[in-house]
C-alpha cells in the first residue's frame, strides 16, 4: 500500500507549506487526506495565487473541518502519519489538550493515540511561555514540532528554496524520499 498521509491546513500565516506538501505528495502519487480550516481557506486567498478549489483538487480526499465523524477521525483508518501545516496556536492548544472540537484536532488526536507520526509546523513569533508549554505538551504526547525555520547552509536563492527546505524536513520525518534541498555534507 502506498503511503497515506493526512494534511491539515489551519489559519496561521504560511499556508504555502501545507499547499506545497499536498502538491508534492500528489506528484509522488501518494494518498492524501486534506482538511482546511475556514481561516486556512481565507489565508490561501490572501497569501497565495491558489484558489481553495485548486488545492482541494490536489488531494485524494477532502473533508470539511466540522466533519468530526469522518473516516480519518478513527484509529481504524490506517495512515502513515499526519501533518498540520501551518499549525495555529489554537490548533496546537486543541491537540495538546486533547480538545477535539474540529476534524484537524480530532485527526491529530487519533494520530497520537495510535502512535503514528504527527508533524506540527507551528507558526507564531515571538513565542511566550504558554506557547512553549503547549509545544512541550504536544511533544511529550509524541508530536514532532517542526516550525518552518529556514536554514541557510544550502544557499537558498528563492523563497521556494526556503519553503522546500522546511517541507523537506517534514518529508524526512515521514520517511518520504525527496530532493527538495541540498543536504549538509560537512565543512
Amino acid at each position: 500500500m502506498p503511503k497515506r498521509i493526512v494534511i491539515g491546513i489551519s489559519g496561521a500565516s504560511g499556508v504555502i507549506y501545507g499547499v506545497r506538501i499536498v502538491d508534492l505528495l500528489k506528484k509522488m502519487d501518494l494518498e492524501t487526506h486534506l482538511i482546511i480550516s475556514e481561516s486556512g481557506k481565507k489565508n490561501i486567498a490572501i497569501e497565495t495565487d491558489y484558489q481553495v478549489e485548486e488545492v482541494q483538487k490536489m488531494a485524494s480526499s477532502v473533508y470539511q473541518n466540522i466533519e468530526v465523524g469522518a473516516k480519518i477521525a478513527s484509529g481504524s483508518f490506517l495512515t502513515d502519519g499526519m501533518v498540520v501545516a501551518p499549525c495555529t496556536i489554537k490548533t496546537l492548544s486543541g491537540i495538546a489538550n486533547s480538545y477535539s472540537e474540529n476534524l484537524i484536532v480530532r485527526a491529530a488526536d487519533v494520530t497520537l493515540k495510535e502512535k503514528r507520526k504527527l508533524v506540527l509546523m507551528v507558526r507564531e513569533t515571538p513565542l511566550h511561555k504558554g506557547h512553549l508549554d503547549l509545544m512541550r505538551r504536544a511533544a511529550d504526547m509524541g508530536a514532532h514540532i517542526v516550525p518552518p525555520i529556514p536554514s541557510f547552509y544550502h544557499m537558498p536563492q528563492t523563497i521556494d528554496d526556503i519553503i522546500n527546505q522546511s517541507v523537506g524536513k517534514v518529508l524526512d520525518y515521514l520517511d518520504i524520499d525527496h530532493d527538495l534541498f541540498k543536504r549538509w555534507e560537512g565543512a
